[in-house]
């Protein structure tokens, strides 16, 4: 796992062969990142996230590195929950907060608003269409708040009112979604 951007550029994180994640490549993540950054974020300017579905951390470290105040990582997985810790120890941050939950029941609970937040659920996951709906009716996103869900070509959301575009990069799909859609499209 590498880190595209930021503080931490360049930094390389060897991700243990027994893990079940399926970390987002690295061509997809840097092309998201610049998508983010050129259109929609300044992330140096107090960015609150959330990494739903956190597995490696490796999305979770880049928003540290770019420079997010505060990053919070949802992982159910004890194996790598702790790999996270151990990662962001490594790099002696204190920005980002990790956390052993399932995520819908996270979502239900959260009463915290974020800027940003990134869902990257496993494709198979039975529940993974109704993830932007559960999102919404939470509040958990900040009125000009950013979701992006990370999913496979299979899932189609362009009906849902808060969606705002689809990005495809090789085999991994992110689709965008805003709380408010602003009156200029964007």
């Amino acid at each position: 796992m590498r880190v595209i951007s930021g503080i931490y550029k360049r930094r390389r994180f060897d991700v243990p062969h027994t893990f079940k994640a399926r970390p987002t490549t690295d061509f997809a993540k840097e092309n998201l990142f610049n998508v983010l950054s050129n259109n929609y974020f300044d992330f140096e300017d107090g960015v609150k996230a959330l990494d739903l579905f956190a597995g490696t951390g490796s999305i979770s470290l880049e928003l540290v590195s770019r420079g997010c105040d505060r990053v919070i990582s949802v992982e159910k997985d004890p194996q790598h929950l702790s790999f996270i810790a151990q990662v962001m120890r490594e790099v002696k941050t204190d920005k980002c907060f990790p956390i052993r939950a399932d995520v819908f029941k996270f979502i239900d609970k959260c009463s915290e608003q974020f800027d940003f937040i990134f869902a990257d659920p496993p494709y198979a996951l039975k529940d993974l269409e109704s993830i932007p709906a559960r999102i919404f009716e939470s509040g958990i996103l900040k009125e000009d708040g950013l979701l992006v869900l990370e999913h496979g070509k299979e899932n189609h959301f362009e009906d849902d009112p808060h969606f705002i575009e689809r990005r495809v990069y090789g085999s991994v799909n992110f689709s965008f979604f805003r709380a408010r859609v602003p009156a200029d499209g964007q």
